[in-house]
Order: C-alpha cells, then sequence, then structure tokens
C-alpha cells in the first residue's frame, strides 16, 4: 500500500531540493529521518516535513507500522516562479527569478527489516577452532620447567700437568708418541748415536 504527500509552493528551487531527495529515496522512513536531520541544507528541513507528514498519513489513515514504511519515490516538481527586479546603474534593472517547487513523497509498506539471525552449529564449531590454535600457542610460548644440567667431564686445563702419568700420556697427541721410544724395549738406533740421558 502506498501513502503519499505533498508540499505545494515551497520557496526553493527545484535544482536545491533535488539534492536532498536523492539521498532519501530507496531508504527506510527512519533512516531518511536521520539523514535528514544531520544535512546542512535548506532543502532538508523542507523535505523532513513533508516526510513527518507522510509518516503521519500511513500511521493514521493507513494503520500501517512505521518499522515496515519505505521512500518509494521522492520526486520535486517545479512550481511558478515569482519575477521580480532590482535597480542598476543608469536607471536600468536586473531580473530576479525567485523559484518555487512542489514537493511529493511517496511511501510503501514493502520495507522488511531485518532480524538478528541464528548462528549455526557449523559457524559456532568454526570459531572454536582458532581457539584451541591459540591456546596451543600460547602453551609453545610459555617456557618449560628448566631441566637440571648434566655433568659434563671437565677438561684438563691447556698448560697444567696432571698428577696422574697414565692420564698424561693418554692426553698427548698421536704424533708425539709415535716417533717416541717405549721404556723397557730395544731402540733400533746405535750405542755411538745415542745421547747419554738414552744410555741410562
Amino acid at each position: 500500500m502506498q501513502v503519499k504527500a505533498i508540499h505545494r509552493f515551497a520557496r526553493i528551487s527545484p535544482f536545491k531540493a533535488r539534492e536532498v531527495t536523492r539521498e532519501i529515496q530507496g531508504h527506510s522512513a527512519s533512516d531518511a529521518l536521520d539523514l535528514l536531520t544531520f544535512s546542512p541544507k535548506k532543502a532538508a528541513v523542507l523535505v523532513k516535513k513533508t516526510l513527518k507528514s507522510a509518516i503521519a498519513n500511513a500511521e493514521n489513515n493507513a494503520n500501517l507500522k512505521v518499522d515496515t514504511l519505505l521512500v518509494r519515490e521522492a520526486v520535486v516538481g517545479e512550481g511558478p516562479t515569482l519575477k521580480r527586479f532590482r535597480a542598476r546603474a543608469r536607471g536600468g534593472a536586473s531580473p530576479l527569478l525567485k523559484r518555487t517547487s512542489h514537493i511529493r513523497i511517496i511511501l510503501s509498506d514493502d520495507f522488511q527489516p531485518k532480524t538478528e539471525t541464528k548462528r549455526s552449529k557449523k559457524a559456532s564449531g568454526s570459531e572454536e577452532k582458532p581457539k584451541a590454535k591459540r591456546e596451543t600457542a600460547r602453551k609453545r610460548r610459555t617456557p618449560s620447567a628448566k631441566r637440571p644440567a648434566e655433568a659434563k667431564p671437565k677438561a684438563p686445563a691447556v698448560g697444567k700437568q696432571s698428577s696422574n702419568p697414565a692420564q698424561a700420556t693418554a692426553e698427548k697427541p698421536a704424533a708425539e708418541t709415535e716417533g717416541a721410544p717405549v721404556v723397557g724395549q730395544h731402540s733400533s738406533v746405535p750405542e755411538t748415536q745415542r745421547t747419554p740421558e738414552e744410555k741410562e
């Protein structure tokens, strides 16, 4: 069902009024009122009065609910033009055209307010998965309990001689021990070439 309201002979040019009516066309009645309330233009005041009149006609005459009202048409037609003049230099005059307009708004009950849809189980399950991933990521970030350090064998310091002679011979590199004569064995070097220390 359609309800209309017309504001005739509005003292504003149709060009200026159409800028406002384009914004509210196709919106719900409540949204259109919000747009007109915060618009700084003069035409917004005139269009808002016409819209309120159309809403009142729908409620009282057609018994329609405000929540279902939709701005079907918001049209501005050209009204009669008042012709005036302004005096100019040397006895001349310049014309002034004071334009008027007819504002027509048509409302219909085709608007369907949005209802809150319940979330499906799939949507709720998909939301739980990211939460589980976040919890596992947090557990990884948290520092774990420090394990007791295992006792490592201490390496002998360089330049210090160990008290155990067997350990000292084991620590010598293989290159040094290969050429050295073993105690208690006869070497192949003749006695004449031996040093006094080796003879002993």
